[in-house]
């Protein structure tokens, strides 16, 4: 029962609403006939509004994508069930498919804590404090300046643990996300690799995934080939070897997939869409016991899913 805990589809959605639909198999990386089947039991939607919105517009637009949300992905489609927590994740029926609201940089409350309360009402369970550039909260992986977490950005971890929200580490820059651990109670990358690995700004060093690992937090291994090696190409081989990697650290019950499908570009040969899942599975089998198996593509994410109050 698959949990991935990060997609674009509702920026997709937002961008380009005459040519993509959800409910339909077209040029989305992931849609609901994929979703049914290869037996999801849960996906992320991250809310994440362009980079060129000038202040003022940034906040409508993560509004207009929560709209996507329930028109494309909840109410055409019967087995999609919007969800918040964990409590309502276990709740399911049986062909259910749960549906949760991240954000995925705070560009789009726009420094008002008030509009993150609105989301957070509207059902938003995640939130990524940077994209990969500075904002109010603090610096993203790619700012020159690698400063770290802000009084405004504290003030929002101080939010998202009161109401037992994730605060999402991907996309922090070093200092930040060093910054940012001791503060948040339910920290998480949902989409980020081993540096070890791959040496790309983007991904965690080792003492960074034990850190996380320490505080029982979770990392979603991804899909973007850049991040999975330094080549041109990238092979369903290269995220085994990141799983192998974070489970070296003792990281096998903290591991999971963010796929960033419907947010990249490239695809990874053989794992270009959802519907790629079942090869995936397939290649871990060779390497994992089915057990483990299990854990990395929804157990470990189903644990640590947040439960809100």
């Amino acid at each position: 029962m698959i949990i991935d805990t990060h997609c674009d589809v509702l920026m997709k959605l937002y961008m380009d609403p005459g040519r993509h639909l959800f409910n339909t198999k077209n040029g989305l990386m992931i849609t609901y006939p994929q979703l049914k089947q290869q037996n999801s039991r849960m996906q992320f939607f991250a809310i994440f509004v362009p980079t060129d919105l000038k202040p003022g517009e940034r906040f409508q637009a993560a509004l207009t994508m929560v709209n996507l949300f329930h028109r494309q992905v909840i109410a055409p489609n019967e087995k999609m069930v919007m969800v918040r927590s964990r409590k309502d994740v276990l709740s399911l029926q049986e062909g259910e498919i749960g549906a949760m609201l991240s954000l995925e940089g705070i560009e789009a409350i726009e420094e008002d804590m008030e509009k993150l309360e609105i989301l957070y009402r509207l059902g938003v369970a995640s939130v990524g404090l940077t994209w990969n550039w500075a904002n109010a909260a603090a610096d993203g992986a790619l700012e020159p300046r690698g400063a770290g977490l802000t009084k405004f950005g504290k003030e929002i971890i101080t939010f998202l643990n009161g109401h037992g929200m994730w605060t999402d580490m991907s996309h922090l820059s070093e200092k930040a996300f060093w910054d940012a651990l001791p503060v948040a109670e339910h920290p998480i990358a949902s989409h980020s690799n081993a540096y070890t690995i791959c040496q790309n700004a983007r991904n965690l060093k080792n003492d960074q995934i034990e850190g996380l690992i320490a505080k029982d937090g979770f990392i979603g291994i991804t899909f973007v080939p850049p991040f999975l090696n330094t080549g041109k190409e990238a092979s369903m081989y290269d995220v085994i070897r990141h799983v192998d990697h974070v489970c070296s650290l003792g990281g096998e019950d903290h591991i999971g997939f963010g796929s960033d499908f419907d947010g990249i570009d490239q695809t990874v040969s053989g794992l270009s869409s959802f519907s790629d899942y079942g090869s995936l599975i397939g290649m871990l089998l060779r390497y994992f016991s089915e057990a483990q198996v299990r854990k990395f593509i929804g157990g470990n994410a189903l644990k640590k899913l947040p439960e809100i109050v």
